[in-house]
C-alpha cells in the first residue's frame, strides 16, 4: 500500500482558515438570531438577548402568523408570482437567447444592441411605472411578471452558453430533418439543463424577493407579496402594522419581535429548501459563456 504524504499547513493556512470562519460566523451570527427569537417561548423572551438555543421552544409564532388571513394571502400571491414568473422567464429568454445565437437571423445586430443599449441604460422609475399604468397592470400581479420576463444580463450569458455548444450536433439534426424548433427542442434543452437549473434558482430567487415593484404597483394590501407584508411587520410600528397587514387574533399574548422573526423564517424557508437541490447545477452554472481553452 502507497503512503501519500499529507502537505503540513503553514501558518499563512491557519490564518486564512481561522479568517473564513470568523466571517462565516459572523455571517450566520444574525440568521441564528432571528431563528432563536422566532422559537422563543412568549414566557421567557427577554428582548435584546442572543441565545443561541432558546431557553424555551415555543411555535406560537409560527402558528399565529399561519393563520392569519393577511400571511396566507401574501404567502400564495408570491408563490403564485415566482412559479408563473420563473416559467415564462425561462421560456423567454432561452427562445430569445437561441433566436439571437443564430448568425442568420435578420436583423440579429439590431436586437443585440438594443439588448446591450437595455444594459447600459436604464429608463428609470417614472416610465416604467407610466408603463404599467398605462397597459392597466396597476393592482395585478402580471405587473410584477410582465415587467421582469427576462434582462440583458441573462440573454448575454444563456447566448453565449448556446453558442459554446458543438454545431456538429445541430447539423447532424437538421440532416435527420429537424427544423429550427425541433433543434431547439431536442438538442439546445436537453444540453441546456445545467443553465436552465441555474437561472431558474436565478429568477425563482428574484421574483420571490421581489419587493420594490410591489411596493409601488400593488397597493392593494390584498394583491401584497410575501416582502412588503414583512416590510410592514418588521419596519412598521408595533400594532399599527399588524392591523395593516390585516392580521386577526390575540397579538397582545405574543411579543412582536418574536412574530416578526418568525415571518422572516417562513420568508427565507422556501428558497433554503430548494437551493440544496440546485446546487450540483452551480459549479456548471457559473462557467456558463465562458471562454473554454
Amino acid at each position: 500500500m502507497s503512503f501519500i504524504p499529507q502537505k503540513r499547513l503553514s501558518l499563512g493556512d491557519y490564518i486564512n482558515y481561522s479568517l473564513v470562519t470568523l466571517i462565516s460566523l459572523m455571517c450566520l451570527a444574525p440568521f441564528i438570531y432571528v431563528v432563536s427569537v422566532s422559537l422563543t417561548d412568549p414566557d421567557v423572551y427577554v428582548p435584546f438577548t442572543f441565545n443561541i438555543i432558546p431557553e424555551k421552544f415555543s411555535l406560537d409564532a409560527y402558528m399565529y402568523l399561519l393563520s392569519t388571513n393577511s400571511f396566507l394571502s401574501a404567502l400564495k400571491n408570491t408563490i403564485y408570482i415566482t412559479i408563473v414568473g420563473t416559467i415564462l422567464n425561462i421560456v423567454v429568454t432561452f427562445t430569445m437567447a437561441y433566436g439571437l445565437s443564430r448568425k442568420s437571423l435578420p436583423g440579429r445586430t439590431i436586437i443585440l444592441y438594443a439588448v446591450v443599449f437595455t444594459l447600459v441604460f436604464n429608463p428609470g422609475i417614472v416610465p416604467n411605472y407610466l408603463l404599467v399604468q398605462g397597459l392597466g397592470l396597476i393592482n395585478n400581479h402580471w405587473s410584477l411578471i410582465l415587467v421582469a420576463l427576462t434582462n440583458a444580463w441573462s440573454l448575454i450569458i444563456i447566448k453565449s452558453f448556446i453558442e459554446a455548444l458543438p454545431y456538429e450536433l445541430e447539423e447532424a439534426a437538421r440532416i435527420d430533418g429537424c427544423n429550427d424548433i425541433g433543434v431547439f427542442l431536442r438538442i439546445i434543452i436537453p444540453l441546456s439543463k445545467p443553465a436552465i437549473a441555474t437561472f431558474t434558482l436565478f429568477f425563482a430567487v428574484a421574483h420571490w424577493n421581489t419587493y420594490f415593484n410591489a411596493l409601488i404597483y400593488l397597493t392593494d394590501s390584498s394583491m401584497w407579496t410575501l416582502q412588503v407584508l414583512i416590510k410592514t411587520l418588521v419596519i412598521d410600528s408595533g400594532s399599527n402594522a399588524i392591523g395593516q397587514a390585516g392580521a386577526t387574533g390575540d397579538q397582545a399574548a405574543l411579543p412582536q419581535e418574536t412574530i416578526r422573526m418568525a415571518s422572516i423564517v417562513l420568508a427565507i424557508l422556501p428558497i433554503l429548501v430548494v437551493y440544496p437541490f440546485l446546487q450540483k447545477y452551480f459549479a456548471k452554472g457559473v462557467m456558463l459563456g465562458s471562454v473554454k481553452g
